[in-house]
C-alpha cells in the first residue's frame, strides 16, 4: 500500500474515484480541496478531502473520507487518517477536526488518536478532533448519541458491544 498527499487547498488536486465502488466519490473531482490517497498495484482504495477551517488558520477539517467498498474493515481509513494528520501537524496545523454520522468511522478516528469534543455539526455528525480528549466518558457520550438513532443490526450490535467500554487503543 502507497500512502500519497496529492496537494493541500487550494492546490486544487483532483482525484477520479468510481461512485459504485466509493461513497462520496463527487467530491473529489472539486478542486478546493486537498487530497491524500491510498493506492494499492497504481489503483485508489481509499481517499481523503480536506481545507483549512474557514475561521480559524490553525485547524485543518478532514471533510470526506472513502474505502473502496470491497476493502472496508481493514483498517485502511485509520491508517490514512492518521497519515493526514501527521502531514498537518508538519505543515504548522495544531488542530485537526473531522465530522462522523456513523458509529464505525467514530471508532475509527478514535484509534488514530481523536477525541470527542461534544459537539454535532449538521443533522447527524459528531466532531472528533486531534489533539482531543480521548476519556472515557467522552468516548461514551459520543457512543450514546449514536444510540439515540435508527440505526442498521450491525451498528446496534457493535454499540451494544462497546457499551461501558474504554476508548479503543491507539494504533500508529
Amino acid at each position: 500500500m502507497e500512502l500519497e498527499l496529492l496537494g493541500w487547498p487550494p492546490d486544487g488536486p483532483t482525484l477520479r474515484l468510481d461512485h459504485r465502488r466509493f461513497s462520496y466519490a463527487g467530491k473529489f473531482v472539486m478542486s478546493n480541496t486537498g487530497k491524500a490517497v491510498v493506492r494499492e498495484e497504481d489503483e485508489p482504495i481509499a481517499a481523503v478531502a480536506f481545507n483549512e477551517d474557514r475561521t480559524d488558520s490553525s485547524t485543518l477539517w478532514l471533510r470526506y473520507v472513502t474505502v473502496r467498498a470491497d476493502r472496508r474493515g481493514e483498517g485502511i481509513g485509520p491508517r490514512l487518517l492518521g497519515f493526514v494528520r501527521e502531514h498537518a501537524r508538519d505543515r504548522g496545523y495544531e488542530c485537526v477536526r473531522i465530522a462522523v454520522n456513523n458509529p464505525f468511522a467514530y471508532e475509527a478516528c478514535y484509534r488514530v488518536g481523536f477525541g470527542y469534543t461534544g459537539r454535532r455539526t449538521g443533522i447527524a455528525e459528531l466532531v472528533l478532533e486531534h489533539p482531543g480528549d480521548r476519556s472515557r466518558e467522552h468516548y461514551q457520550e459520543g457512543l450514546d448519541a449514536f444510540r439515540e438513532r435508527d440505526l442498521s443490526d450491525g451498528e446496534r450490535e457493535f454499540l451494544d458491544r462497546k457499551r461501558g467500554a474504554d476508548p479503543p487503543e491507539r494504533v500508529e
